[in-house]
């Protein structure tokens, strides 16, 4: 799909007067229904990544792929709303805190809970899918006052912490937990990714009831196997390079590569979670940094590009359509001047909101709904 040329638009934010003591399991209870209701493969292709601008500064990208509309918008936690997990049967659990930072992000179906978004530091984070390896601590042997809910874990990140660093030092002092949301008997598969405008980044991956936390030196995610897999996996992708391959000389003949890209040849385009795991990284590694600002953030809708998946390429099985996922929307983050940026899936003009201009101590969540504009604007000619 197209970048949308130069055109962006602001994101107007609206105040909604919601309570906020469900606010951290509101919206993943609804990803959740949809789950039971389209089966575990109504999200497995996210991907995440952040690039490096010219001078040291930090953007991030990612998509979101789900199997029917997520609905989503635009959401503001304000700093100073008491927040609290998600207990055993639903409710409210033991663990409370207020929030310390104000946090923008994404929610799903209009609820209040942000699945993927950055705080006023430069924090920035996403919750993505993790099937078949997400293993959490038990319930009943973990003391409540440490535990939390898979769906708790990135709005407990983004409100209380301004680093990577700080966020490794307390994840000892919690503990993620095999909840069933009440309504649906269903524990989400879930892992977390993290990054700070320093360029620090974090995985952290709930396996075998204990969180396994990675630094992340190449800066990229996407779905399962593990983290550490996919590191290893990467050892069958050395020669990855911008650089065309030299000819190749063999028997007397000179063997020249046929058009550009050479140097990245074999390099897979499927979309599974491994390919796209190299992919991604080959986009971040070699791609041109930028200058800080809008420059860099094009450089990120451009790689961002390579990942939407358009309804029908993915299909988990014959004759259903029901479960047809596709890139929902994408999300850039500007680390360094704290710019968050959504495009969608019927509307790819990148709409902005500026962090610094929000009333971060707002009484309520503030809300921007995506609205979509699929008509291409208009080019005027003139003499």
């Amino acid at each position: 799909m197209s970048s949308g040329g130069s055109a962006q638009t602001e994101i107007k934010m609206g105040s909604i007067a919601k309570s906020t003591s469900k606010l951290v399991r509101g919206g993943m209870a609804i990803l959740l229904i949809a789950t039971l209701a389209f089966g575990a493969d109504a999200a497995r292709a996210c991907t995440s990544f952040i690039l490096r601008t010219r001078t040291g500064g930090v953007v991030y990208g990612r998509t979101m792929e789900f199997g029917f509309p997520l609905k989503s918008a635009v959401i503001l936690i304000p700093r100073h709303i008491a927040l609290h997990a998600t207990g055993p049967g639903d409710k409210p659990g033991a663990l409370k805190w207020t929030a310390k930072y104000a946090a923008l992000g994404l929610n799903a179906l209009n609820m209040p809970a942000i699945i993927d978004g950055m705080n006023e530091k430069g924090l920035v984070g996403g919750a993505l899918y993790f099937p078949d390896y997400a293993g959490y601590a038990d319930p009943a042997k973990t003391d409540p006052a440490r535990a939390l809910a898979p769906w708790d874990v990135l709005t407990w990140a983004l409100t209380n912490f301004a680093t990577v660093a700080e966020v490794k030092a307390a994840l000892p002092r919690i503990a993620v937990v095999g909840l069933k949301e009440a309504h649906l008997g269903l524990v989400p598969p879930l892992h977390y990714v993290l990054h700070d405008a320093s360029g620090a980044s974090l995985v952290v991956e709930p396996i075998g009831g204990v969180l396994k936390v990675y630094d992340n030196p190449f800066g990229v995610m996407t779905n399962a196997p593990p983290f550490d897999w996919q590191v290893t996996n990467l050892k069958n992708y050395v020669k990855i390079s911008a650089i065309n391959a030299p000819p190749l000389h063999i028997a007397g003949q000179t063997l020249t590569p046929i058009g550009q890209g050479s140097g990245l040849l074999g390099i897979p385009g499927d979309p599974t979670p491994p390919s796209r795991f190299v992919r991604v990284l080959a986009y971040a590694a070699l791609a041109e940094p930028q200058a800080d600002g809008i420059a860099s953030v094009r450089a990120a809708e451009h790689i961002l590009n390579n990942f939407d998946i358009p309804r029908g390429w993915v299909r988990p099985r014959a004759g259903d359509a029901t479960q047809w996922e596709f890139t929902q929307w994408s999300t850039i983050a500007d680390l360094t001047n704290r710019v968050f940026y959504v495009k969608t899936y019927d509307d790819q003009v990148l709409r902005r909101i500026d962090l610094k201009s929000l009333n971060l101590d707002a009484p309520n969540l503030l809300s921007a709904p995506l609205v979509p504009r699929p008509e291409a604007p208009a080019l005027v000619l003139k003499p």
